[in-house]
């Protein structure tokens, strides 16, 4: 039977209202899609999984061509953070007696625990190694760290174990009183406490979630590298085997996701262990510029821990409140990113 003029128009619309339909559906669907890495000419999909090793242009090339700094060597045992006990000996000995007789565990408690030798060649206290004689040797106990004070149990554990060791290379100890030590890591903790700083700020999408290779993609134009850790990826120190300037992380179990283009991420947060890096990294711009410039490539804003979005002025109040935090710990003899800083912030 032939359709009427009416029927045909009516099928016609259903058939235009269905594509619409079918067309919004493919848009919705990749609209909510994570977003993924994309490649160009310069960028091909073992560069994206390989995103630990970014590419170097040519200034950074310039750069490699100098030998890396090398590490500041283990400074000794200092009074400001540590209590020393000095171990008198009957004459010099070897390092292989002392490293023999040292404890296998070298923490009381929650507290780093050492032993030094002041070296007769170099005439400076030192970690013992083999082959050196050392006139003298001190033990000593870290005041406090971030799980807080040296304790009465710590100390008088301490002692014991600093007692087996003379008892091992025939040396007598000179402790110092307990109370006053006990008494002094308190007001060490507590300085702390008042000055350990962790700044985070938060990148959360407001659009389309992030799939983890789109993440890594963006922050390796940064600089960033991939970490040991799924999910984590920092910037460097410029001296190699210090703390990272800046850490990057999003969800461990979303970067571990077999099928990871699938996997959404909808924020990742990018973090300054203050007390551990060097203020003359200048960290805090880079930690400002990597955001907003990810905020921007991403569709994201950037926000603080608690979900307040920052704005500019605000982080300028940051800015501030940190070079002062800063100077504090300069006058405390505990500037950021200093061997005494890093053991006491850790």
């Amino acid at each position: 039977m032939a359709m009427s003029s009416l029927q045909m128009g009516l099928v016609a619309a259903g058939s235009l209202v269905l594509v619409i339909m079918i067309v919004h559906s493919v848009w919705s669907a990749r609209k909510n899609h994570p977003r993924q890495a994309r490649l160009d000419e310069k960028t091909s999909q073992s560069d994206i999984v390989r995103d630990s090793e970014p590419e170097l242009d040519a200034a950074a090339l310039d750069v490699a061509k100098f030998p890396l700094p090398t590490p500041e060597k283990k400074l000794a045992m200092d009074p400001l953070i540590d209590v020393l006990a000095p171990l008198k000996l009957d004459g010099p000995i070897m390092g292989e007696a002392v490293l023999a007789a040292l404890p296998k565990t070298r923490r009381v408690g929650s507290k780093p625990f050492s032993v030094e030798g002041f070296n007769a060649t170099t005439q400076r206290w030192e970690i013992p190694v083999v082959n050196q004689s050392f006139t003298g040797l001190q033990a000593g106990v870290q005041l406090a760290n971030r799980s807080g004070a040296l304790n009465d149990i710590e100390y008088s554990e301490f002692v014991s174990k600093t007692q087996t060791f003379c008892d091992a290379v025939n040396a007598t100890p000179d402790f110092p009183d307990m109370r006053e030590e006990v008494a002094r890591a308190r007001e060490l903790d507590q300085f702390a406490s008042d000055h350990d700083a962790q700044l985070v700020f938060v990148l959360r999408a407001l659009n389309a979630a992030w799939s983890p290779g789109y993440v890594q993609q963006n922050v390796a134009r940064l600089g960033f590298v991939s970490g040991v850790i799924p999910g984590r990826m920092v910037i460097a120190a410029s001296v190699v085997g210090l703390p990272p300037l800046l850490t990057l992380s999003f969800d461990m179990q979303t970067a571990m996701n077999d099928d990871s283009d699938l996997s959404a991420i909808r924020e990742i947060s990018i973090s300054l262990d203050v007390a551990q890096v060097d203020r003359n990294e200048k960290v805090f711009a880079r930690m400002r510029e990597a955001a907003l410039t990810l905020a921007d490539s991403m569709e994201g804003v950037v926000t603080d821990d608690n979900g307040i979005a920052l704005s500019p002025e605000s982080m300028d109040v940051i800015g501030t409140e940190l070079e002062r935090l800063y100077d504090t710990l300069d006058q405390r003899d505990l500037s950021a990113g200093s061997a005494l800083a890093r053991r006491l912030f850790s």
